[in-house]
């Protein structure tokens, strides 16, 4: 840039400066690495996805994740936990304090504030109807514990007369038909299911190159970087609780699993208004921890 421009760019300057603060006080809440499918007013979804292996130099298909979410006098708790990684965490240290003292109460507050997990796979989207732009790419898919089951269902039968198969392989593997239900106010999965084994894009090598060569890896969620060590997640926690380590009574405590949809509806309707007039993060937090938890 030569001088008189930089001069007269200067005039400039306060509103640049501005704007660019402005830009980044915004928390981006989405990644478009990722597939969330969608529902219909009654909140009813149907598409057809398939699991797929791990990426060049990564030795597994998915990824274990541990996270605590829970409110407290303080605000809302969530953070990932840190037995993710192997490492100790104040908040699964607390609960086996609770855990022992004996008293019921403790146990049930133990309870609330218990981790939940989720896991993190490569999906190939078969078939998306809501967002069909989204069929024959490559996204990372986040789920919880009823799909996960599924998968250890076909990896390890029950039964004597199913035959086990990796649902991840590209040869051996199936694609999986996600139902997603309403149920009691709850988003339900119990209906997915597998469907016949087959090839992956019936054996095109070029285009299943192709996938493979799209795979993200997954170590990075696993990475101790991307984890608050231990004392910031302590010192949060102290704060959340009031300093007591019962923090609420249990009869009143929540967590984001302990709310409906509907209860959430309003505060979807606001979260870019929240987000835009910098009203406090614990809340929105607690909102995007629900569209994961939506997942299960």
């Amino acid at each position: 840039m030569e001088f008189n421009d930089f001069i007269n760019n200067s005039k400039n300057s306060i509103q640049n400066l501005i704007k660019k603060l402005d830009e980044s006080s915004k928390k981006d809440y989405k990644d478009d690495r990722f597939w969330r499918p969608e529902q219909d007013k009654m909140g009813n979804g149907f598409a057809i996805i398939r699991f797929l292996p791990n990426a060049k130099g990564q030795n597994d298909s998915y990824v274990k994740l541990f996270s605590h979410a829970f409110q407290g006098p303080g605000g809302w708790y969530i953070e990932n936990s840190l037995t993710t990684i192997g490492e100790k965490d104040p908040v699964s240290e607390l609960n086996t304090q609770l855990w022992n003292t004996g008293s019921e109460e403790d146990k049930n507050i133990a309870r609330l504030r218990k981790r939940k997990a989720n896991y993190i796979s490569n999906i190939l989207v078969i078939k998306d109807e809501a967002n069909p732009q989204n069929e024959g790419k490559v996204f990372l898919f986040k789920y919880g514990q009823k799909i996960f089951d599924k998968i250890q269902e076909k990896a390890k039968p029950e039964f004597k007369d199913e035959d086990p198969f990796d649902p991840f392989n590209f040869i051996t593997g199936a694609n999986f038909k996600l139902k997603i239900r309403k149920v009691g106010g709850y988003t339900n999965y119990d209906k997915s299911e597998f469907d016949s084994q087959s090839v992956l894009l019936n054996g095109d090598k070029a285009k299943m190159k192709d996938v493979y060569d799209s795979l993200y890896n997954l170590s990075e969620f696993i990475d101790l970087k991307n984890f608050k060590s231990y004392d910031e997640l302590k010192k949060r926690l102290q704060d959340v609780l009031g300093g007591d380590i019962r923090g609420v009574a249990s009869d009143t405590a929540k967590t984001a699993e302990d709310y409906s949809e509907s209860d959430f509806s309003e505060k979807k309707s606001n979260l870019k208004e929240k987000a835009s007039k910098n009203e406090p993060e614990e809340e929105i937090d607690a909102l995007e921890y629900f569209e994961q938890f939506k997942n299960a």
